[in-house]
């Protein structure tokens, strides 16, 4: 027990003296150097690729369902069928398609002529959540195809609005804005092309 109270008081001792002789003979002069940081991010080739790698970047979702009913007459009785859909439809920009000098800077002004606001993908309707909502008589795969059909092309006319479009050109817009001033430029100018 003895030594150990020894070999901590020898510890304590030890760097008691090591902090004395640090005090009393390091440097007295110690000195700063301030400089002022560029914080800009040059619009350099590989900036501008990788921008463009980011692919498809989503500013507005539209969750919709759609309930299609069709009706086939016959001679003793109708036959009735009626499905839901569910789908969700992304709006936004496809980065990839780009024209050539998209991008242009010069000090701290910036300029982008990005894609116009697009459907991201075609297949919005989950299929696997689509529900027979009434069913009677017998129907055929065609049949229920252009059900499908139909319920797309409902969905696509309403999820393709024009305030749908205007609220992903404000978000990408926004987001834009953004992340090129993140970059270091103050004046940021963005247009919507082709």
């Amino acid at each position: 027990m003895k030594s150990v109270h020894i070999i901590i008081y020898s510890v304590a001792a030890a760097v008691v003296v090591a902090a004395v002789w640090w005090l009393l003979f390091a440097p007295k002069h110690t000195a700063v150097e301030l400089e002022a940081a560029d914080n800009q991010i040059d619009a350099t080739p590989q900036v501008v690729t990788a921008i463009r790698q980011v692919g498809q970047w989503e500013f507005l979702s539209v969750a919709q369902e759609e309930l299609v009913d069709t009706v086939r007459r016959g001679l003793f009785s109708d036959d009735h069928l009626a499905r839901i859909y569910y789908g969700t439809m992304r709006l936004g920009i496809d980065m990839r398609r780009c024209e050539p000098g998209w991008l242009r800077a010069t000090g701290d002004s910036l300029t982008a002529v990005v894609p116009d606001i697009e459907l991201l993908d075609h297949d919005f309707i989950d299929e696997a959540r689509t529900q027979s909502f009434y069913e009677s008589g017998r129907w055929t795969a065609a049949d229920r195809e252009a059900l499908f059909r139909r319920a797309h092309s409902r969905m696509l006319a309403r999820g393709m609005s024009r305030h749908n479009i205007e609220t992903a050109r404000r978000q990408a817009d926004t987001q834009l804005r953004q992340m090129f001033a993140a970059m270091g430029y103050t004046r940021v100018g963005i247009s919507f092309g082709l």
